[in-house]
């Protein structure tokens, strides 16, 4: 049986991934496909992929066509989540913030550079009106944990997080979500290594259509619901307005989407080119 590894962030969107993992899914078909939670989102995927310590990533899409233009060598297989990333931006329960333009000038925590919480705190900046060169300052906190303990105890001023993922930290009075920052995309695709791809290409396609069939019936599972706000710790009714607002793909991303991804990153600075398309994103 043919071990592949697989890495994406520990939240209810790759719920999916679990429930073929349980299922033997994968087992059926010859493949191991073992899953790695990476806490410290797109920055820890990319290092992941650059490293080989996993063949495949469900990862942030802004932050994958950073860093391949970066030097990773890997290719967008597929959209995994179609609609945007809500992001919250939060400050800690005591802060005297109460805006999102009170924190301009201040210091955003990222989870590390090339981040979804990085890039995003550039987008938030441009949509704000901010000077990015003057306005941005940034504390490196890693992950979530990092985020609760650097924002309570004043190393950093504000945190871009999923709204939902960080909803309960919210509710228990950690954090104060003061705005919401929507990417302007699809927010999840799938990446694979460039060198994995060449000679692994139908185990890739063996396990889209595996998870693409859970994916497309995803919210008709029996108590989809209770089952994630049990298994993410989060309010049912939290996790009900989330599946009304996600919607699943099982496409490849389009050159529209990644025209419109290295556009705006190429207008805030964070990439130094655009590249083509079929240098980003392989077709099976």
């Amino acid at each position: 049986m043919k071990q592949i590894n697989i890495g994406g962030v520990p939240e209810h969107f790759n719920l999916a991934w679990y429930l073929g993992l349980k299922n033997g899914e994968y087992k059926e078909e010859g493949i191991n496909l073992r899953w790695k939670d990476y806490f410290g989102g797109t920055g820890a995927m990319c290092k992941g992929l650059r490293n080989g310590d996993i063949d495949m990533a469900v990862i942030l899409t802004e932050g994958i066509v950073k860093d391949i233009i970066a030097g990773n060598k890997s290719k967008i297989v597929q959209i995994f989540v179609e609609t945007p990333l809500i992001w919250g931006i939060h400050v800690a329960a005591k802060s005297s913030y109460q805006t999102i333009n009170d924190l301009k000038g201040t210091k955003a925590a990222i989870s590390r550079y090339g981040s979804g919480s990085h890039l995003m705190a550039y987008i938030n900046a441009e949509n704000n009106g901010w000077d990015i060169k003057k306005d941005l300052v940034f504390e490196v906190i890693k992950n979530l944990d990092g985020a609760v303990e650097g924002l309570t105890e004043g190393k950093a001023d504000y945190f871009m997080w999923e709204k939902f993922t960080t909803k309960p930290l919210v509710d228990n009075g950690t954090f104060r979500r003061v705005g919401n920052c929507p990417s302007a995309w699809p927010c999840f695709v799938i990446a694979v290594r460039e060198e994995f791809l060449k000679t692994n290409k139908e185990d890739v396609k063996t396990i889209l259509n595996i998870v693409n069939s859970t994916t497309a019936e995803f919210k008709d599972i029996p108590s989809i619901d209770r089952m994630i706000a049990n298994r993410y710790e989060q309010e049912i009714e939290d996790v009900q307005e989330w599946l009304s607002l996600t919607e699943w793909s099982q496409e490849n991303i389009s050159k529209q989407t990644i025209k419109k991804v290295q556009d705006e990153l190429f207008a805030l600075n964070i990439i130094p080119e655009k590249w083509e398309y079929k240098d980003l994103v392989f077709d099976l």
